[in-house]
C-alpha cells in the first residue's frame, strides 16, 4: 500500500480540497483507495457526506480489540472509502505519548489496512506534533500544498529543515502551489520563480476558484459536479504529474 499524506505546518492552504480530489482521481483509475480524515474538524468527512465520529474515539483505536476496519465507511464512489474524523483526534498526542513506542502508533493502526487498499490518503491537521511525527514515519509520498506568499514559503522552509534533521524519513516530497490567484502579482511572481528554480515543486498549480470552494456546498469531488472545468483539469493534471514522479 502506498501512503500519500497531504500535510503542511500551516493551516488554510487547501489540504482538504486537495485530499478529496486527488483521492477521487486515484479511485477513478480503478485503484482501491482509502481516505483517513485525521483532522478533528472533519472537513474531509463533511465533503464526502459523512458525520464526524467513530465508535470509541482515539481510545478505541489504541485498543487491539477494536479493529480499525470496523470504522471504515463507503464514500458512495467506486473504489473510494473513508475513515471518518472524530473530535477525540485532538487527543492523539496525549494517547501516543503514553504508548510504549509513541512514534509507531499510527503505523500499527494502519497495518491491518494494507491488504485491503492499494493507496491511503491522509488528510493531516497542521502543525508539528507527535501525530505529525507518526504521519511522516508512515508516509511514502508527502504532498505539500502551499499558497504562493512569503509567509507560506516561510512555513514550507521550516518544514524542509525539520525533514532534513530526521535522516530516518524516506519519502518522495512533492510541494505544489494551491489557491493561486492569477490576478495577484505576488502570487504570479512567486509561483513562476520558485517552480523555475526548484524542480522539486510540481509544475501544475491549482487556482483559487469559486468552483473549488463550491465543494463545501456540493459536498462532492470536483469531478462530480464540474468535470469539464479548468479547475478539475488542473487537479487531474497534478495527479498525473505526481504518479509520473513515482515512476
Amino acid at each position: 500500500m502506498k501512503i500519500f499524506s497531504i500535510y503542511n505546518i500551516k493551516g488554510g492552504v487547501g489540504k482538504t480540497t486537495s485530499t478529496v480530489n486527488l483521492a477521487y482521481s486515484s479511485a477513478a483509475e480503478g485503484v482501491s483507495t482509502l481516505v483517513w480524515d485525521l483532522d478533528p474538524q472533519g472537513a474531509t468527512s463533511y465533503y464526502l457526506c459523512h458525520k464526524v465520529g467513530i465508535p470509541g474515539g482515539v481510545k478505541g483505536l489504541m485498543q487491539k480489540k477494536n479493529p480499525v476496519e470496523d470504522r471504515i465507511k463507503s464514500s458512495g464512489y467506486p473504489n473510494l472509502d473513508l475513515f471518518p474524523a472524530d473530535a477525540s483526534y485532538r487527543y492523539f498526542d496525549q494517547y501516543f505519548a503514553e504508548a510504549n513506542k509513541p512514534d509507531g502508533c499510527l503505523k500499527k493502526m494502519i497495518k491491518p489496512l494494507r491488504d485491503t487498499y492499494k493507496r491511503l490518503f491522509l488528510d493531516c491537521p497542521p502543525g508539528l506534533s507527535l501525530l505529525s511525527e507518526n504521519i511522516l514515519r508512515v508516509t511514502d509520498v508527502l504532498l505539500i500544498p502551499l499558497i504562493p506568499t512569503p509567509l507560506s514559503l516561510r512555513s514550507y522552509n521550516r518544514l524542509v529543515r525539520h525533514l532534513a534533521k530526521n535522516k530516518k524519513l524516506k519519502m518522495r516530497v512533492v510541494p505544489f502551489f494551491n489557491m493561486v490567484n492569477t490576478n495577484n502579482s505576488v502570487h504570479r511572481i512567486i509561483a513562476k520563480n520558485v517552480c523555475g528554480k526548484h524542480p522539486i515543486f510540481a509544475k501544475q498549480s491549482i487556482p483559487h476558484s469559486n468552483v473549488i470552494e463550491a465543494m463545501g456546498v456540493k459536498r462532492a469531488p470536483l469531478a462530480i459536479y464540474a468535470p469539464d472545468s479548468d479547475e478539475n483539469l488542473a487537479l487531474t493534471t497534478l495527479w498525473r504529474e505526481i504518479l509520473k514522479r513515482l515512476e
